[in-house]
């Protein structure tokens, strides 16, 4: 499809200008002012055009775990998640659908979903995903997460205190398994990637990573994992490798530009040239951190070291939405206070541009999507500026950033495919996947969790929690 965006406000470096713009088959083919007419006219005045953002952490079968979870610490909330994930294919499909919806409306176009595979139908999971993403027209990136060591091995001395089983697999079949999926399901031509998703250093063996980051060398391939989420983390690594595990991946060669990192709280300083040294993207969760009380990433630090920072929203059973503009929000306003000089602090128009620009960089897209440039694709969204959220009319970005966005998108191009017109989702009934969720199950029962009365006193032990 070929379109004409008419007087589109966009940003500029003095402030904003209105142009227009032409999207050719999956690219943008001019922007400027009163460009002839190719295509379909669509009517942009008093409407900002941004690039899409990327999501670039989140776990789509949490959907069905949204307001379910209590406030836990991530170790012990973890417990309770596994316990209520769902295991069946149809909930996964539901649940990418589901997830994919909310972050295109709150203008993600791309998505880095760190999946849950259902044991023993681990090729049927990604099957699911891929085909809930491909139906609702979001660009995704799908990352298996994956283990080959016991849950208990994520805890502090949890292998030797804690009573458990071996993993089921070993790290030669989880290999393979990632290997099967990639063959069958990476199709980065129809927007659908497989990238490598080794759940963290805290639950996989060096094997496991080392084997991951051949694969990925060989199918250039991202790398996504958890990296340093919780203090717990930080112990654990002390007793794992006798210092840090930033070092430690990075001399299993698992760290470079294609290798995205959720979380990172629990850095120092050498850590955090670490990053900046092998182009590793930081993908910042500042709500899931918040209501985990996992910590503060040091973003703002990051950012002066020259570490490439993105916007993630974790997922539904930690954050219990995926709302972007709300994730950016949090995610840059949150360091006013962690720093006094409010020349490092991150401005609206920073923080957009961490979202959009910094987000591709983070899935190794930058030089193809990702920021306002002829020639790139079109990931694309358009903001009403009539919306009530969005006025009076002060400064657009500011307002869609620091204030409180409803309903504000009006349109959005993936790949040059419209997939939102009217503020509607064009590709899905959202009503009737609202009624599908609606109507699953009965009432609002209340969950068994067992698996936290396993664990709960042996991690206040560790954490020097008083009994």
């Amino acid at each position: 499809m070929t379109y004409t965006l008419r007087s589109a406000l966009v940003p500029v470096e003095d402030g904003y200008a209105t142009v227009d713009v032409q999207i050719e088959v999956d690219r943008i083919a001019a922007i400027g002012p009163d460009l002839p007419l190719v295509g379909t006219a669509i009517e942009a005045e008093n409407k900002l055009l941004l690039p899409g953002f990327v999501n670039g952490h989140t776990h789509s079968p949490q959907f069905w775990q949204r307001g379910l979870i209590p406030q836990l610490p991530l170790e012990l909330w973890l417990a309770d998640v596994f316990d209520t994930s769902p295991t069946e294919a149809e909930k996964t499909y539901l649940g990418a659908l589901g997830t994919a919806i909310h972050t295109l409306l709150s203008g993600g176009t791309c998505i880095m979903d760190h999946l849950y595979l259902i044991a023993g139908q681990e090729l049927e999971s990604v099957a699911a995903a891929a085909r809930a993403y491909k139906e609702v027209g979001i660009r995704a990136f799908i990352a298996p997460l994956i283990q080959d060591l016991p849950f208990v091995a994520g805890y502090p001395e949890g292998v030797k205190t804690l009573p458990h089983q071996p993993y089921p697999q070993s790290t030669e079949d989880v290999l393979a398994i990632m290997e099967a999926i990639v063959a069958q399901f990476h199709a980065p031509d129809d927007g659908i990637h497989i990238a490598v998703g080794p759940t963290g250093f805290h639950r996989c063996s060096d094997a496991l990573f080392e084997g991951l980051r051949d694969l990925s060398d060989r199918r250039n391939l991202c790398r996504h994992t958890h990296l340093l989420e919780t203090r717990s983390q930080k112990i654990l690594a002390q007793e794992r490798f006798g210092g840090s595990a930033v070092r430690h991946l990075q001399q299993l060669g698992f760290l470079d530009h294609r290798t995205s990192l959720a979380h990172s709280i629990w850095l120092d300083d050498a850590d955090i040239d670490i990053l900046a040294e092998t182009k590793s993207t930081v993908v910042h969760n500042a709500l899931s951190n918040l209501r985990l009380g996992s910590g503060i990433a040091p973003v703002l630090k990051y950012l002066q070291a020259g570490v490439n920072v993105a916007f993630g929203c974790d997922g539904f059973a930690s954050n219990d939405g995926q709302d972007m503009l709300e994730a950016i929000k949090i995610g840059s306003i949150l360091h006013n206070v962690t720093d006094p000089d409010y020349q490092h602090w991150i401005t609206p128009h920073k923080a957009v541009e961490m979202a959009a620009i910094g987000g591709f960089t983070g899935v190794n897209l930058a030089d193809q999507v990702g920021s306002l440039t002829v020639g790139k694709q079109a990931d694309l969204v358009l903001y009403d500026l009539k919306n009530l959220s969005l006025l009076p009319r002060t400064d657009p970005i500011k307002l869609l950033v620091l204030g409180r966005p409803h309903a504000a998108v009006e349109s959005v191009w993936v790949r040059g495919r419209q997939v939102i017109s009217g503020g509607t989702l064009q590709t899905v009934d959202t009503a009737q996947f609202s009624q599908t969720i609606f109507n699953d199950g009965t009432g609002y029962p209340t969950p068994h969790y067992k698996t936290i009365h396993q664990v709960e006193a042996h991690y206040r032990r560790v954490m020097g929690l008083s009994e």
